[in-house]
């Protein structure tokens, strides 16, 4: 009976959002066929939401979804077309650059990769108002203004949804990477 009324909910979705969304990603990707991967894609990860018929404004959700993958997805077209053009390994002379030009230790580099991965899985784990309140802020900047008003609820609502997204990722730091004495 769940996955009925989540499928009429989704199906809703594609039939009120589908196009709009499209035209969306279109005008940011400068490509429709790309826009209609990615609205597509949209979609699949909203259907492997739990309840997504239970989101506040699903349709933010939604379009905030697609925002991020359109994001990704132009990051990957920039960096396609720098290693199409050679600029990702070789300088104007033609010497390969360090690509490690900041000069950290491949130790530090894979701590830094692991205490991201432990990031990343911190913030799958929250409860999805809790999640999607710090993902507008932290990964898309928004305000709390703006997220109380894209999730239709109290700034206060946002304040303590984003506290708790702080504590828990801490606290999952803390577990793996104990704070060192005197810092």
């Amino acid at each position: 009976m769940a996955a009925n009324k989540k499928n009429q909910f989704l199906a809703h979705l594609v039939a009120t959002q589908g196009t709009a969304l499209e035209r969306y990603l279109a005008r940011k990707l400068d490509n429709p066929e790309d826009a209609a991967e990615v609205a597509q894609e949209a979609f699949l990860r909203l259907h492997r939401l739990e309840s997504p018929e239970t989101l506040d404004n699903a349709r933010a959700f939604l379009f905030q979804v697609a925002t991020n993958l359109a994001v990704d997805q132009l990051r990957r077209r920039k960096l396609h077309l720098q290693f199409l053009n050679g600029e990702r390994n070789h300088a104007a002379d033609g010497e390969t650059r360090d690509l490690n030009a900041s000069g950290a230790s491949p130790e530090h580099i894979l701590g830094a990769r692991q205490k991201l991965a432990l990031i990343f899985e911190a913030v799958e784990e929250l409860p999805g108002n809790v999640r999607q309140a710090f993902l507008l802020h932290r990964r898309n900047g928004l305000s709390y203004g703006e997220i109380a008003a894209a999730m239709q609820v109290s700034v206060s609502s946002v304040e303590k949804y984003i506290l708790q997204a702080l504590q828990h990722c801490r606290k999952r730091l803390a577990a793996l990477y104990p704070p060192e004495d005197g810092g």
